[in-house]
């Protein structure tokens, strides 16, 4: 795994790397190149001058050897450009750390000002909206109530009591519409990226909650 804090070293190993591959695969290539090469002088110098080589296999085999031969060099361009990508997104991510991010998910965790911060999307407007904090053992601690709430993406805080653990809080959000039909609620957990890291090509976050989370998962930015 590659992470930024080290992303000097990192690259400097990536790129030696990348070279020796390079270097083995085009050395591999050319000498099985030249071992055709040589093969193909010496059928023709030892043909029977009156049962000579078809010229159409020659020509066939000549056309194999330069197929493998690119396919070689564009597996070699495709290493490479799969490297410096996965560099570029590391240089991206840099920037997100100290951030807010949002993504599904129905944890809740406690900042540094004591609350807690989370959000659910609505597939449909709500007459009503009863979010219910449970702890770690699923237990109702609090339920917070909204109401006349539009679609789409909605955020809520809660402040745990004195004495309050607030080890594995959870939350639960049931929605409402105007005809008493049951609105699809998906929650939303948020988290601070404390670092990024790339791994097989993937970046990803590293969230003071949640540990490693692939940036793919993530909805927003903040």
């Amino acid at each position: 795994m590659t992470t930024v804090t080290n992303n000097t070293a990192t690259s400097s190993t990536s790129s030696t790397s990348s070279s020796t591959t390079s270097t083995t695969g085009a050395n591999s290539m050319t000498e099985a190149s030249d071992r055709f090469l040589k093969l193909l002088v010496t059928q023709m110098q030892n043909q029977d001058p009156l049962n000579p080589a078809d010229n159409s296999q020659i020509t066939s085999q000549m056309a194999q050897i330069n197929t493998v031969t690119g396919i070689d060099k564009l597996n070699t361009t495709m290493t490479s450009f799969s490297t410096n990508m996965t560099q570029m997104q590391m240089l991206q991510g840099a920037s997100l750390v100290g951030h807010q991010v949002v993504m599904n998910g129905n944890q809740l965790f406690v900042g540094s000002d004591g609350k807690t911060s989370a959000g659910y999307n609505l597939a449909g407007a709500a007459t009503t909206v009863q979010i219910d904090i449970l702890d770690a053992a699923g237990n109702k601690l609090d339920t917070i109530s909204q109401s006349g709430v539009a679609a789409g993406d909605q955020g809520f805080q809660w402040t745990p009591p004195s004495g309050t653990s607030t080890n594995g809080l959870t939350f639960k959000v049931t929605a409402t519409g105007g005809n008493g039909k049951a609105i699809t609620a998906t929650p939303l957990m948020s988290d601070l990226v404390d670092a990024v890291s790339a791994s097989n090509g993937t970046l990803n976050l590293e969230l003071r909650n949640a540990g490693t989370t692939a940036y793919s998962k993530i909805k927003s930015v903040s």
